[in-house]
């Protein structure tokens, strides 16, 4: 469908440049005439360049099938084709313009010598005719050209979503085994409704992850939403153990960010600061808007790193898969124009911070 299209589009292209370019042509020698022509005979004149014209666009359409039968072959096969086919188109105009000049109609204007002159060795006609098939291939090359440069542009972009798709489908097993896991506790102590409601919430969570898709972008309170389902997952688990603090501005609300961005980042604080503490922690989310960009912040008071600040930069390999993920989307979404940082809080645990482009709907 695309290519039928496409051709459809390069035949309109075609005859729109022979309208304009035969129309430029015959308003030319108009011009030409009107600095010696009285204007009576104008009208008359003009009709039989018309006519002229309408054989020249016929002509011309021939040397397109000509160049396009040729056209996956050698160069020196399509020269000789414009040279060869320009010249017999040439002598083919020259007896139709005999004739034209020869009725009562096309008696106004001696067509056989008409132009700038007739030359000796080369007829004007052919010199027009070269002319047109130069023209048609250079438009041809730059349509190909920008053809190629489509194609590279899609395949591209093809291979940007894809990239996208991959990171963004990387859903961690650890969360799906440790949560059937806790589930499956649940109800071996016949605690059903905990189950049924931890249940509930992971096919919410999950169906969240499958129907969003990864160049989607939400608002972030519905992100939040989706966290909250992960957080009420993971408090199954922990009970009293994990605490949640959670500080949206309204402005921050309206954001957009890309689907599934939180998740990894509250994972990476409750397999670092909840999982490894038999006391817990608390797990932190912020965001704000400064300066027209969205600053998003997961924190935790757990150990935290012992690298110290900007772990991404120095121990790249410390980050999580779920991180590495974060990082290459936001970079491929967002280019230059995004930042993520992993640093040490005080006077203990864990905060990644994200800054990306303040968008609204």
């Amino acid at each position: 469908m695309g290519i039928k299209k496409l051709s459809l589009s390069r035949s309109g292209q075609f005859w729109l440049f022979q309208l304009i370019g035969w129309s430029a042509w015959v308003m030319l020698l108009v011009a030409r005439d009107l600095t010696f022509v009285p204007k009576e005979y104008m009208l008359d004149r003009a009709g039989v360049f018309v006519v002229d014209a309408i054989i020249g666009v016929a002509l011309t359409t021939g040397l397109r099938y000509l160049y396009r039968y040729v056209w996956d072959m050698s160069a020196q096969i399509r020269i000789a084709a414009v040279i060869f086919g320009s010249l017999l188109a040439s002598f083919a105009w020259r007896p139709l313009k005999n004739l034209i000049t020869s009725t009562e109609f096309g008696i106004a204007v001696d067509l056989a010598g008409y132009g700038w002159g007739t030359f000796n060795l080369i007829p004007f006609t052919f010199s027009l005719l070269l002319i047109w098939s130069v023209l048609y291939f250079l438009i041809k090359y730059y349509q190909l050209f920008q053809l190629e440069k489509e194609k590279s542009l899609r395949s591209e972009a093809l291979a940007h979503e894809a990239q996208l798709r991959m990171l963004r489908y990387q859903l961690n097993p650890h969360f799906l085994f440790n949560t059937l896991n806790a589930i499956s506790t649940l109800v071996l102590q016949q605690s059903t409704e905990p189950a049924n409601a931890m249940l509930t919430k992971l096919s919410k969570f999950l169906r969240y992850s499958l129907e969003h898709d990864p160049l989607d972008q939400v608002d972030l309170a519905h992100e939040i939403g989706s966290a909250r389902l992960y957080l009420d997952i993971e408090k199954v688990r922990f009970e009293e153990r994990m605490k949640i603090e959670i500080n949206i501005s309204p402005e921050a609300e309206r954001a957009l960010v890309p689907s599934m961005l939180l998740q990894p980042l509250i994972e990476n604080s409750v397999k670092h600061a909840i999982a490894l503490s038999e006391e817990g922690g608390m797990i932190q989310i912020d965001a704000r808007v400064e300066q027209r960009m969205l600053i998003l912040e997961v924190s935790d008071d757990g150990p935290g790193l012992p690298s110290g600040n900007l772990v991404e930069k120095q121990h790249p390999t410390s980050m999580g898969v779920g991180l590495t993920n974060i990082r290459n989307r936001l970079r491929e979404i967002y280019g230059d124009k995004h930042s993520l940082i992993i640093s040490n809080r005080q006077p203990t645990g864990c905060k990644v911070t994200v800054v990306i482009p303040y968008e609204t709907n």
